[in-house]
């Protein structure tokens, strides 16, 4: 093989064409850039650095003078140590009813997957994408979530407590954090919730998106298991046997721009569909991440039990 680049794709392309409904056995073809950045063996550290900072790229072909590729630079490796200021703000309030009697003296967020409490695992997937300024909503069992996770030094990270005194449902709780947070956009996330997305991804997309929000997405099939009938007045005009109907669900996963966690001051009781709702109502844009990543809610015993299998495999 002549090993010519011939264009590339980048995992915000594979998103926005999984949102057009185009499948797997599509051509890469339809979605691939055919004229991207490279950059030449010859090239410095430092001028590779200074294009992909230029043009906020996260990766560039390594090219020779024949037009081979011959690697791959990443911004990750060119930057040790990366890091994002970005506020991390983990939902962990909730008391865990249809996980009793687990939750009966244990708050679902502490309880193991494998070795570890799911909010923990959680987390450090968090850190080791570079985040490190992190905030846990608590109200049921808040001190046993206090206890466990201190203030992150154990971690190397910053970790402040939100604390509802009553619940807030699902989005109130931004109306509590702190008016002195960096002014970037901030990811939000179910404490219940196992998944291998790319946080930084998710972040990238949002940014390119300039939306006011970003909502994580999953396909969700539905079969209906008998043959459907489309009728013309009485007369039958097409019969389909137990179609399947797909639908993109929320997967509890966020990045919201400040001004959306500032509208939220003093608002009381506010789950997150009325508040992106009421967002898209006023004009603002919203944007959907699809993932394709290992996603799982651990909402049931069934899931939980799902969960610490998975978590052995």
């Amino acid at each position: 093989p002549e090993q010519r680049l011939l264009g590339t794709i980048t995992d915000g392309d594979i998103r926005r064409a999984l949102l057009k409904h185009l499948g797997p056995e599509s051509k890469v073809t339809r979605i691939m850039h055919r004229s991207p950045t490279v950059a030449s063996m010859e090239d410095s550290r430092e001028t590779i650095l200074g294009m992909m900072k230029n043009r906020g790229l996260l990766q560039v072909p390594i090219l020779d003078s024949h037009g081979h590729v011959v690697g791959l630079e990443t911004l990750q490796h060119l930057i040790d140590g990366i890091k994002y200021d970005n506020p991390v703000f983990l939902m962990a309030g909730g008391f865990g009813k249809r996980l009793r009697p687990l939750t009966d003296e244990t708050p679902k967020p502490l309880l193991k997957v494998g070795s570890k409490p799911i909010l923990q695992t959680i987390m450090e997937r968090a850190i080791r994408s570079g985040f490190h300024d992190f905030y846990i909503s608590t109200h049921y069992k808040a001190e046993m979530v206090r206890n466990h996770f201190g203030d992150g030094k154990q971690w190397g990270v910053s970790i402040q407590y939100i604390h509802e005194e009553e619940p807030l449902g699902t989005a109130g709780a931004l109306g509590l954090l702190p008016d002195t947070l960096p002014d970037l956009p901030i990811l939000m996330m179910n404490g219940d919730l196992l998944t291998e997305v790319n946080f930084e991804h998710l972040l990238r997309f949002h940014n390119e998106q300039r939306s006011v929000a970003t909502v994580c997405v999953r396909k969700y099939e539905l079969q209906i298991p008998y043959g459907v009938i489309e009728a013309e007045g009485t007369r039958i005009a097409r019969i389909t046997e137990k179609p399947v109907h797909g639908f993109f669900v929320n997967a509890g996963i966020y990045v919201l721009d400040q001004k959306i966690a500032k509208s939220v001051r003093e608002k009381g009781y506010l789950d997150m569909p009325q508040l992106l709702e009421s967002n898209i109502e006023q004009g603002h844009e919203v944007s959907m991440f699809p993932l394709h990543e290992y996603w799982l809610d651990i909402g049931r015993l069934e899931e939980f039990e799902r969960a610490n299998r998975e978590f052995k495999e």
